[in-house]
């Protein structure tokens, strides 16, 4: 499956005009800004000129002409209409003034994306689904959602394929709970990223009978230091190219590679108990991604585990609390679950008619549910 995302590279020397693009750029969703040190293909370039405007000229010429680039952007303080049929002869497709009108950089963004979006459309299938199951504190059940989530769409039959990737910095369990003894984790990925491919990737990964691929988290902080948002970016997106679906566990620490981790993903399982420091945690995650604004807060979905009928705190007033409606309640069978972790067997092997097995596979239905009918979309939308 290929990257859809529109990777944008900036090149100018002035700090707060990078800093506008880069905040414009964000605020469109698809598209992200290209680190330098990035030597993927970028999808657009967006140029500041100088006074050496031949030699800039040249330069844009032979980005285009050897395809490292797709299309470029110009910005300029020169009005001279000569400079502007210039660019519009080497190729460019827009070119803008300075001092820069932000409504136009992105109108010209919007358009471009919905140019690429077309085109790649006709040549290249969907990516992966990244779910990330967050808890609001420790010991609320994120793993026990993420194994059981992986590996219910597993065993759906329009699902292909599934990795769970645990990213619960030093208290990483996944193995335990489906009593794997793996070799590898992907602090070994991060330490070789520029090794990074399919073989590389799929001999580092443990699979479970269920079909899902495991990537477990270090044992060690000094295996787990190196990690950077980036690297972990790169990780992920790549896997999203080789499966259907990307669950990852990504414990209750907020920091910026779990930021990153949900800027990436296309739904994030916030999950909380019905009690007091926990929707209280809930509220304060909640806060923390409205003002960040880094990613859409509809992407956050709330599920409530162990959920009692009976509670002292009502479902109803939990809602309130969070001004947000709860997305899925998984039943209390505390014992059932702490069999099935000792065993280290899945929900749906050791207790396959049991109520809380029931509605983990229900809930794995909605997300397979919403991948099916959007395949169908994307199949007239091929045709046409």
């Amino acid at each position: 499956m290929a990257d859809t995302t529109i990777w944008i590279k900036i090149e100018t020397k002035k700090a707060d005009l990078r800093k506008k693009l880069d905040e414009i750029i964000h605020s469109i969703e698809g598209m992200k800004v290209q680190m330098p040190q990035d030597t993927r293909q970028d999808t657009l370039l967006i140029f500041e000129m100088g006074d050496d405007i031949d030699n800039e000229f040249q330069h844009i010429r032979s980005l285009l002409n050897s395809d490292e680039v797709a299309e470029v952007f110009l910005i300029s303080k020169n009005s001279d209409p000569a400079v502007l049929m210039q660019a519009i002869k080497i190729g460019a497709k827009e070119f803008f003034l300075l001092p820069l009108k932000e409504e136009e950089v992105q109108q010209a963004l919007e358009k471009f994306k919905e140019k690429w979006e077309k085109i790649n459309r006709k040549k290249s299938p969907q990516l992966g689904k990244i779910i990330t199951i967050f808890g609001c504190k420790g010991g609320v059940g994120a793993t026990t959602v993420a194994v059981n989530l992986g590996v219910n769409l597993a065993q759906k039959e329009s699902v292909k394929s599934v990795a769970l990737i645990d990213m619960n910095m030093m208290f990483g369990e996944i193995p335990l709970f489906l009593e794997l003894d793996p070799g590898y984790h992907w602090g070994e990925i991060v330490k070789n990223i520029s090794r990074l491919d399919s073989t590389f990737l799929m001999n580092i990964l443990a699979k479970h009978s269920s079909g899902v691929h495991v990537l477990p988290s270090p044992a060690t902080l000094s295996d787990s230091r190196s990690a950077i948002p980036d690297m972990m970016s790169h990780l992920i997106g790549f896997m999203q190219k080789l499966f259907d679906f990307v669950i990852i566990d990504a414990g209750q620490f907020v920091d910026e590679i779990s930021l990153k981790i949900m800027e990436l993903s296309d739904n994030i399982l916030l999950i909380s108990l019905l009690s007091l420091p926990c929707i209280s945690n809930a509220n304060k995650i909640l806060q923390s991604i409205s003002e960040l604004k880094t990613f859409p807060e509809e992407r956050v979905k709330i599920v409530i585990n162990r959920y009692l009928s009976k509670s002292d705190i009502p479902l109803d007033d939990a809602e309130e609390s969070l001004h947000k409606k709860t997305f899925w309640t998984i039943p209390n069978d505390y014992s059932t679950t702490v069999s099935a972790i000792n065993n280290g067997t899945p929900l749906y092997m050791a207790a396959p008619r049991a109520q809380i097995t029931r509605s983990l596979n229900d809930l794995a239905d909605t997300f397979v549910e919403k991948e099916e009918n959007q395949k169908k979309w994307w199949q007239i939308l091929t045709k046409h």
